[in-house]
């Protein structure tokens, strides 16, 4: 199981990171200061590290300049309310992978974070696959298939339908589809989750989600 480090002190959103990464599969330890960060970065226990700039003790700046100064190549995603271009150019140039602006969407995080991932792991390593009954999803390329034939997703559709596959035959409420495919300041009294199962019930085939009356919808 790949580990991820997350480098947030907002307990809010780092609980939300947290969440929707282990729900991905992925094993997370939280460090709420730069000097937490920095320390356990430096034990090469983890394999991504989500990096907020605004850590208190050391800034997300200083922690990825003195990781890449010990040579450590994990991959950085930069994760921060500062996003103006000088903040984007300085973190790219600090040697950060990638930089994304709060607020943000999960589903974005998550592609990002598995990009980085795969980009790092050794070439010839096989594509992360996901398939349930007929229904393909892989997960690099954001490309679907139901018996062999390409459908076209969105790119919230497909978040969506990797969030459905990933826990087939499970009951996911409409409040855990929010929250991990829209983000952490998503609306709770919002009838987009519905909205998008009718498109991938008219996409995939109506019959694969079953809808669990006053629980939420599932994969079949």
């Amino acid at each position: 199981m790949a580990s991820i480090l997350i480098a947030e002190d907002e307990a809010r959103i780092a609980s939300f990171i947290e969440k929707g990464l282990a729900a991905a599969g992925f094993s997370t330890r939280v460090a709420t200061t730069g000097p937490e960060a920095l320390d356990l970065a430096l034990t090469d226990e983890f394999d991504l590290l989500v990096l907020d700039i605004g850590l208190p003790g050391l800034d997300g700046f200083e922690v990825l300049a003195q990781l890449r100064g010990s040579g450590s190549t994990m991959p950085v995603i930069i994760l921060t309310a500062r996003a103006g271009g000088a903040d984007t150019v300085a973190g790219l140039e600090g040697g950060a992978d990638d930089y994304m602006a709060k607020p943000f969407r999960f589903d974005e995080l998550l592609a990002r974070v598995r990009l980085r991932m795969a980009s790092a792991a050794p070439s010839g390593q096989p594509v992360a696959q996901l398939s349930h009954q007929g229904l393909a999803l892989d997960v690099r390329t954001r490309r679907a298939s139901v018996d062999g034939r390409e459908v076209e997703l969105s790119g919230r559709e497909f978040a969506l339908a990797e969030e459905l596959v990933r826990h087939a035959g499970q009951v996911l409420s409409r409040e855990q589809l929010l929250s991990r495919v829209w983000g952490y300041d998503f609306d709770p009294g919002s009838n987009v989750v519905d909205v998008y199962i009718r498109y991938l019930r008219n996409k995939l085939g109506a019959e694969r989600i079953e809808t669990v009356r006053g629980m939420g919808y599932r994969l079949v």
